[in-house]
């Protein structure tokens, strides 16, 4: 009775498919990414915690009003570019994945060519942001901006801003990773040889989270 049922429902047992017709890389994709929205999560309950349980914070629009050649007095102008190039990174994204269900390969390598560049210049634009504040005294374990209120502030808004921003950020450097080796896999067509594009399905996946997550980070440290 066993041996009939398998042979009736061979999706249930074979061809890379889950128990509910989803494809195991999938499946194994959003298990990984739950356990990443956990940290994430955890990071930013941290964050939240400590904040409204300090009587003082120092605020975002004195921290981040610097715009690279024309100087300061721009609050949160920066930040917001960053936002918006993610959010085209993510775009792009989703024409390449569409592209890859079409088979049509030369769109998908303009679209990873553009996501990819997108998540470099998100990069270069964090990397700049770091060395200002750094250069301002910023760093782990220092912290020389002031409340809102005028008063000595804690380095725990330093700490939480650089470890936070920097897990994200090595979470865009390995989606730029990612999305690159798609591309040399492309090029060299070994999707056109297996007949579909599942791989850019799924490094779509990591993508869009990498940017969901982004939207958090945005909230709590620039805009709260």
């Amino acid at each position: 009775m066993a041996t009939t049922t398998a042979t009736a429902n061979p999706k249930w047992w074979g061809g890379g498919k889950s128990p509910f017709n989803v494809e195991y890389g999938k499946v194994m994709m959003w298990y990984f990414l739950l356990s990443d929205a956990f940290t994430f999560g955890a990071f930013l309950i941290a964050y939240g915690t400590t904040r409204f349980a300090t009587n003082g914070w120092p605020d975002p629009n004195q921290v981040f009003n610097s715009f690279p050649g024309i100087g300061a007095g721009y609050p949160l102008l920066f930040v917001s570019l960053m936002t918006f190039i993610l959010i085209i990174s993510s775009v792009t994204m989703v024409l390449a994945v569409q592209a890859g269900q079409r088979m049509d390969k030369k769109a998908v390598v303009v679209n990873l060519i553009l996501t990819i560049i997108g998540g470099l210049a998100f990069l270069s634009c964090q990397a700049w942001e770091w060395t200002h504040l750094f250069h301002e005294g910023a760093w782990w374990g220092r912290n020389p901006f002031h409340n809102a209120d005028g008063s000595m502030a804690t380095t725990n808004f330093t700490n939480f801003f650089f470890t936070i921003t920097g897990f994200h950020g090595f979470h865009v450097f390995s989606g730029v990773i990612i999305n690159t080796i798609m591309l040399i896999m492309t090029l060299s067509d070994t999707f056109e040889r297996r007949g579909h594009y599942l791989m850019i399905e799924k490094a779509g996946l990591y993508w869009h989270f990498v940017d969901l997550v982004w939207v958090f980070v945005f909230t709590f440290f620039y805009l709260v």
